[in-house]
C-alpha cells in the first residue's frame, strides 16, 4: 500500500510544504471537541489531527486501512491514554447507529470513489445532535493543489476529485446540508473544513 511507504516521509513534507495550515487544522477540529466527547476519526493518517483532539476529549478511537500510517499515529498519541488504534473502512464502519458525539474524516474524500456513501456511514455512527467534521485540501486562487496532485499521482496516490471552496460547499449542499458551517486554515494549500451538526 502506498500509504505504508510514504508513511515515515509524510509528516517532514507536509511541514516543510504546509506547516500553518497542517497544524492549523488540527486546532480547528479540536477546538469543536467537549471534554465529554467519545471521537470517531476515520482515516486518521499519521496522527495529524489526532494529537489535537486527544487531550480534550474523553475518548478518541482512530482508524486507518494503513498499519504505517497507525504507527506514526501511535507514536505521536501513546502518551495520552484515552486513545485506542484500529483498522477500519470508512465505507463499512463497523459501529452501531448513533455511536460517536464527534465523528472526523481529514483528508480522505478527496480519494474515494463515493465521497456521498462515506458521508452517510459518518453521519449514521454520529449521534443525533452531535457533529461530523470533514477537513479536506482545496485549490486556493493560485491552484495550488493541483501541482501537489500532479506530483502524488506520480506516486501512486490518485485523487478522484479536486475541490475549491465553492465546489466544496456545493458538494455538501447537494447531499443535503445546506446549513453546514466552514472552517478554513489558510496557508500554502488550505484546508477546509466541513462541519455538519446531525438532526436530532
Amino acid at each position: 500500500m502506498i500509504w505504508d511507504i510514504v508513511s515515515p516521509l509524510y509528516d517532514d513534507a507536509e511541514m516543510l510544504i504546509n506547516r500553518k495550515v497542517y497544524i492549523g487544522t488540527g486546532e480547528i477540529v479540536a477546538a469543536e471537541i467537549e471534554p465529554d466527547d467519545v471521537v470517531l476519526e476515520c482515516a486518521c493518517g499519521t496522527g495529524a489531527i489526532s494529537r489535537h483532539i486527544a487531550p480534550v476529549c474523553r475518548e478518541l478511537i482512530a482508524t486507518d486501512m494503513s498499519d504505517g500510517m497507525m504507527r506514526q499515529a501511535y507514536m505521536k498519541c501513546r502518551k495520552f491514554g484515552n486513545v485506542r488504534f484500529g483498522f477500519a473502512d470508512i465505507m463499512h464502519l463497523r459501529f452501531r447507529n448513533d455511536r460517536f458525539d464527534k465523528v472526523v474524516a481529514g483528508n480522505v474524500i478527496h480519494l474515494l470513489d463515493d465521497p456521498e456513501g462515506a458521508l452517510r456511514e459518518l453521519l449514521r455512527v454520529c449521534k443525533p445532535g452531535g457533529k461530523v467534521m470533514i477537513p479536506t485540501y482545496i485549490n486556493g486562487d493560485d491552484n495550488s493543489l493541483r501541482a501537489a496532485t500532479v506530483l502524488l499521482e506520480k506516486l501512486g496516490i490518485e485523487f478522484k476529485r479536486e475541490y475549491n471552496r465553492d465546489s466544496y460547499m456545493e458538494f455538501f449542499r447537494n447531499a443535503g446540508f445546506p446549513d453546514a458551517e466552514y472552517r478554513i486554515a489558510e496557508g500554502n494549500m488550505p484546508c477546509m473544513t466541513a462541519i455538519i451538526t446531525k438532526p436530532e
